[in-house]
């Protein structure tokens, strides 16, 4: 069989109508027009004129047919954040990647002019000719063979080598510079979610800014010396380069970046000022060079008050730090302050779940938690329509966690197995497991402590702990008592990851519209992150040099399933390996979920233009507002 080739490559701009499709175009294929706020730098010589700022080939937005227009530059973007940390959510935002997805959840190239795919094995990557980072340094393969030999592979920098998703069966790629714009990925068995990776909200990056960062490597330049640290040590070069080289925390103003905006503010601050770049590579079919929007403004704010805020007028764009139930507060104060309030469906598998923690250090509820009788008893123990109709009016979908009737690979089964609310029946397995009754009706652990289920949150929403309230209520009727502990995120987040935490509440799957292309690796242990198995993920992650090697049989099962999808040669065949999945996980209720399609409420100024009416509000895939081409909206 001939090998199969696919080629992510934009087709000629007289082809292209929809919104969100890209095509190459030379710059004298349409007249390009100067941007203000960059006019009287152009005039002054400190910039070149946009023609020689944009690629040869740049990114080309057609709105024709769309419902949306074509903008005008100026106006500055202001949105709330909850800690210094989420200015990272602009370069979420902003999404410009090697390859992302359209509107549609197609993949396309963005930074990249074309991919080339052979057997899902062998990846020729073409870059933009003329394509400059934002402080107008050429982008070129350098960058790439910069972050492969001199960053993954460099023992001092990263002594764990290169991220796990370059390996394929343990090894690495063959990596090749062909040109100064042309680089290639080969393995020896298919990677068939490594163009998946590079489009993701958080997406991998195998590419750096070689000019700025040589000055920080000791290979390059003596100056790379260890500095000067508090106390009077020094800190090795490893270190400060390791800092300087945070593309994604997006927190180092001196990073040149290739997003539509950078960012100016050094922190600490309570406010993040990003100003557009001069050289982004995308440009409508007018000729204008995007993003529309001249600056972005990011204040710091109590994460409780964010929806009060925004409210009053304060965003012109805000989704995160609100919820559901803050819908009618903010349609009651859209006509004053000048904003409309959307309803978007959020796109997780479950808006929270609970996850039991089954690397909890305790031996006696480490034992408990891992028999699945009891997972299944405190999912049937959970009124879902009550959490509904409280919560959501109703709106929401009562089910597991697991993909939406939006995704092709939705079953029914998968949303309602052990997710009907049945007190006898989740009695019945908790008396199954020899769980007795106290006189204060409360279960006992076989060591006689109270069957009491402490439930940490990241302390963000008061969704949180409205929901674990519903729960605690139909818990407490078959014996179970549940109580909550809030904490901030990175404690949250540690404690789990050390075994100390016995159960979590979070949202349920990053992807619940997931299609058989797209990566199954929420279902398998294979990452830390993953809050019901951190350790399992940490072994895979860190390809057996620490976590705990997965030793229950069908957890075990999920992982060969998972390289099973990585080495598949056909669609069908992934479809089938991720419907095998999503069924033990239906089965095994290793994630407890509730509801999902939750409306997301999006606080849009009356005068900003191109944000959708509909849309699904996720992370993964889409990157929240990442997929809507926030450069493409303006301010009329």
């Amino acid at each position: 069989m001939t090998a199969l080739r696919r080629r992510l490559a934009p087709v000629l701009l007289l082809a292209c109508a929809a919104f969100g499709f890209h095509a190459p175009c030379g710059n004298a294929a349409i007249e390009l027009m100067e941007t203000g706020m960059l006019a009287a730098d152009v005039a002054a010589g400190k910039l070149p004129p946009v023609a020689r700022r944009v690629p040869h080939s740049p990114m080309v937005t057609s709105f024709d047919g769309t419902g949306f227009t074509p903008g005008v530059h100026g106006g500055t973007l202001h949105m709330l954040i909850g800690r210094a940390q989420d200015v990272r959510m602009l370069f979420v935002y902003g999404y410009a990647r090697l390859v992302h997805y359209d509107r549609n959840f197609a993949l396309v190239p963005d930074i990249l002019e074309s991919v080339d795919v052979e057997d899902n094995r062998v990846f020729t990557m073409r870059l933009r000719k003329g394509h400059r980072w934002s402080d107008g340094h050429p982008f070129t393969a350098e960058d790439f063979r910069y972050y492969w030999e001199d960053v993954a592979n460099h023992l001092e920098l990263n002594p764990t080598g290169p991220p796990s998703e370059l390996l394929v069966d343990g090894k690495l790629p063959e990596f090749k510079v062909l040109d100064s714009t042309t680089v290639r990925y080969a393995w020896s068995s298919p990677n068939p979610d490594f163009l998946v990776r590079m489009a993701g909200a958080s997406p991998l990056l195998i590419y750096r800014p070689a000019h700025y960062l040589k000055k920080y490597h000791a290979s390059y330049t003596k100056q790379a010396e260890p500095q000067k640290g508090g106390g009077g040590s020094r800190r090795p070069w490893s270190s400060v380069h390791n800092k300087l080289d945070n593309m994604y925390r997006f927190d180092n103003p001196d990073l040149p970046t290739l997003q539509p905006w950078m960012n100016i503010t050094r922190p600490p601050a309570d406010r993040f000022v990003a100003v557009r770049n001069p050289y982004f590579h995308r440009i409508d079919d007018a000729g204008r060079q995007l993003p529309y929007i001249d600056r972005v403004e990011m204040v710091i704010a109590n994460d409780k008050l964010i929806a009060a805020k925004s409210g009053t007028g304060e965003a012109d764009l805000q989704a995160r730090g609100i919820q559901f139930g803050d819908y009618t507060f903010l349609k009651t104060a859209e006509q004053r302050n000048k904003f409309r309030t959307l309803l978007w469906r959020s796109g997780v598998g479950s808006q929270l779940a609970l996850y039991p923690n089954l690397n909890v250090n305790d031996p006696v509820w480490r034992k408990l938690l891992r028999d699945v009788r009891f997972r299944r008893a405190l999912s049937l123990a959970i009124d879902r329509a009550l959490i509904n109709n409280v919560l959501y009016f109703g709106l929401a979908v009562e089910s597991n966690n697991t993909v939406m009737a939006e995704s092709p690979l939705f079953q029914r089964a998968y949303q309602t197995q052990w997710a009907k609310y049945d007190r006898g029946a989740a009695r019945r397995l908790l008396d199954e497991l020899g769980l007795k009754r106290g006189l204060d009706g409360l279960r006992r652990l076989p060591d006689g402590r109270p069957l009491e289920i402490i439930v940490e949150t990241a302390g963000e929403s008061t969704e949180e702990t409205d929901m674990l309230e519903l729960i605690r209520e139909t818990w407490r009727e078959v014996g179970i008592k549940l109580l909550t502990k809030p904490s901030q995120r990175e404690v949250f987040r540690n404690r789990i990851f050390a075994g100390e935490t016995l159960m979590s509440i979070f949202k349920g799957l990053e992807n619940g519209i997931a299609t058989p292309d797209m990566s199954p690796e929420e279902l398998a242990p294979t990452s830390q992150q993953q809050l019901q198995w951190p350790k399992f993920g940490q072994f895979y992650e860190s390809v057996g040099k620490s976590g705990l090697a997965p030793d229950m049989p069908e957890i075990a099962d999920l992982l060969k399933l998972y390289e099973e999808w990585r080495a598949a040669g056909t669609n069908e065949q992934r479809a089938e390996i991720w419907q095998r999945m999503l069924q033990v996980h239906a089965d095994q209720q290793y994630v407890i979920g509730t509801v999902n399609g939750v409306p997301q409420p999006i606080v849009v100024r009356n005068s900003l233009m191109n944000v959708p009416e509909e849309g699904l509000y996720c992370w993964s895939p889409g990157a929240y507002f990442g997929v809507y081409r926030l450069d493409t909206f303006w301010f009329k």
